[in-house]
């Protein structure tokens, strides 16, 4: 692993050689098509484009909307490219409706709720130029199906799964439709995409950075919040030097707004209060050479306890799913329900 260290000198050379540190861009559609799911369109995709919403489109409407302004400008030299994602989602709508149907007498099911849902997309580094896809399949909340790539092949670790493995593996002529999406059709998209979203995309936002505390008891948080991109590294430091023992480090977690927040706890229980200074949190974004220093003192610790009744307190910030993930939570609950015989 590399050590934060290592990171901030890659950080630092990276901004010095090239002004802007290289990035790994990534484009992701998710495809959801239910069965009897009470007031939820049979279908849903969205797509997602260095992790911001792009691009929507459901059952309901059975018309591509865009989720930023600068997708709008995509079509400046194609008038007819949203007919043409129109047409294609309604395509892949109608195969997935056959597909659900298909998979119900597979698995022997005759009605109540079902989801087939599939992850793909790609990714390309705008340094080295390298470029990965990937496709993975689910049904009812469990893996089906994933493509290999490299090897050309298809994961079913369902027995279910078996048959479309052999049949799509030996389809030569499918498999290289499927290479060349991947590898040519899908980065090529993304790098126009980053092309016309480059002063969304490519923008450096710093977070504000808080300590929250729940209980006197409690690990003291160190919270940024409003950062972007999501490459971006936290740690406590004592004396100056990195701490790796009595911290832990949280997932970096998106906004509602397309940033980015994350958290570092850090265990207090066996520091004298008077040595709290020499405590620090550390915020690194990836190609921003200015770093966020929070130095731990007792009046800057932010909690709700003093004042619990109080409704201008302090709030903790929550995470606020964008679409794409609540849709998949909901479509989650949903399957566990029905699975758990509530349905």
């Amino acid at each position: 692993m590399v050590t934060m260290q290592i990171f901030a000198a890659l950080v630092l050379l990276g901004t010095a050689l090239h002004g802007a540190a290289p990035m790994t861009h990534s484009m992701k559609h998710f495809v959801t098509a239910s069965s009897q799911v009470p007031n939820f369109p049979e279908f849903v995709t969205v797509s997602l484009v260095n992790e911001i919403e792009a691009l929507h489109y459901d059952s309901y409407s059975r018309k591509v909307e865009t989720k930023q302004e600068w997708m709008i400008r995509v079509s400046e030299d194609d008038p007819q490219y949203w007919q043409f994602l129109t047409e294609n989602r309604f395509g892949v709508q109608q195969r997935f409706k056959h597909n659900i149907e298909d998979f119900k007498q597979r698995f022997n099911q005759t009605g109540g709720v079902h989801i087939l849902q599939l992850m793909q997309g790609c990714e390309w580094d705008d340094e080295t130029d390298e470029v990965k896809g990937y496709s993975q399949y689910a049904y009812d909340g469990e893996d089906f199906l994933s493509l290999d790539l490299e090897t050309e092949t298809w994961v079913a670790p369902k027995q279910q799964a078996v048959f479309t493995k052999h049949k799509w593996e030996n389809n030569k002529a499918k498999m290289a439709q499927y290479k060349h999406f991947f590898t040519q059709i899908c980065p090529d998209e993304l790098k126009k995409f980053v092309k016309f979203g480059r002063s969304s995309l490519l923008r450096k936002d710093l977070p504000s950075v808080s300590l929250l505390q729940k209980t006197p008891s409690s690990p003291v948080s160190c919270h940024a919040t409003g950062f972007y991109p999501d490459g971006a590294m936290m740690f406590w430091r004592k004396d100056g030097e990195e701490l790796h023992e009595d911290v832990d480090l949280g997932e970096i977690l998106p906004n509602h707004d397309g940033s980015f927040q994350m958290s570092v706890d850090l265990d207090l229980s066996s520091v004298k209060p008077e040595d709290w200074t020499r405590y620090d949190c550390v915020f690194q974004l990836v190609g921003v050479k200015e770093h966020i220093f929070t130095r731990l003192e007792e009046e800057k610790i932010r909690t709700n306890r003093e004042k619990p009744t109080d409704k201008n307190g302090i709030i903790i910030p929550a995470v606020v799913l964008p679409l794409v993930l609540l849709l998949l939570a909901v479509i989650g609950f949903i399957v566990y329900r029905k699975i758990n015989g509530m349905l």
